[in-house]
């Protein structure tokens, strides 16, 4: 397995040519649940300069209409992979994965889950942010107290895949759905019939950034991508760490990747 080499030996003319910026938001962005200034600054740096920024998350619908409309981005991939939100003349696009169930269809059967995960592991709840959702069922673990170890995480994945839905550990919740779609499914959708991005040049003009196990599928894709020093928390779970990993962590992390990108151009 390679290592993840500094964020500073991308090289000038690599990250020239860099043209969408794919982003995980908890602990890529973000740091003790907050958007800090120096993140936040980044995306209005990214969006002078010609950029299309995206963040690829596993929070719910409920956020995402909000991001959309409000953040200096051009959409955002949510729930892990079913659904993009977009603007276009003014108005909010929803565009939806075409192997996502219908989310009527399906909830009772995520909620049955989720209380079996709840009453087999100790202290695991349902995120708060669970209200908002339209296709899966967030476990949280990590995002408040009691904080519960990753050990615990991984069974809660277990357990959800033993019920045949698919399940991500990220670094607060286990994401559990039926349907056959991920982050980099929808991520490909939304890059190449909403942004016109050539998927023949995913491998130059995209660059992703994330920091936990749920943005393996997008690291092992994307040549360019890139961890927050945080990832080095999940060194042990990665099969397919990113290639590059800044110096400092969390939002200063992406804040200093992005600082140096713009700089080469």
């Amino acid at each position: 397995m390679s290592h993840p080499r500094p964020i500073g030996e991308l090289g000038r003319e690599a990250a020239a040519g860099i043209r969408y910026v794919l982003f995980d938001i908890d602990d890529t962005i973000t740091e003790g649940g907050l958007l800090p200034e120096e993140s936040y600054s980044a995306l209005w740096s990214l969006r002078r300069a010609g950029l299309s920024a995206v963040p690829v998350t596993g929070r719910p619908a409920g956020w995402c209409d909000l991001i959309a409309r409000q953040w200096p981005v051009a959409g955002v991939v949510g729930e892990n992979g079913a659904f993009a939100f977009y603007m276009k003349d003014g108005h909010l696009e929803r565009l939806f994965h075409p192997a996502a169930p219908d989310p009527k269809s399906s909830r009772e059967r995520l909620m049955r889950l989720g209380e079996e995960a709840m009453r087999r592991v100790t202290g695991l709840r349902l995120a708060k942010d669970q209200p908002y959702r339209l296709f899966d069922v967030a476990l949280d673990f990590a995002e408040e107290s009691p904080f519960l170890p990753l050990e615990d995480a991984i069974r809660v994945k277990d357990i959800c895949e033993a019920s045949g839905a698919r399940a991500k550990v990220s670094s607060i919740h286990v994401n559990a759905w039926f349907g056959d779609y991920d982050k980099l499914s929808m991520s490909e959708i939304f890059l190449s019939s909403i942004l016109g991005c050539d998927p023949i040049l995913f491998s130059r003009a995209v660059i992703f950034f994330g920091d936990s196990p749920n943005d393996e599928p997008m690291f092992q894709r994307f040549e360019l991508s890139c961890g927050v020093a945080n990832i080095r928390l999940f060194d042990e779970m990665l099969r397919y760490p990113p290639a590059f990993v800044t110096e400092k962590p969390y939002g200063g992390g992406f804040a200093e990747a992005c600082e140096y990108i713009l700089a080469c151009r």
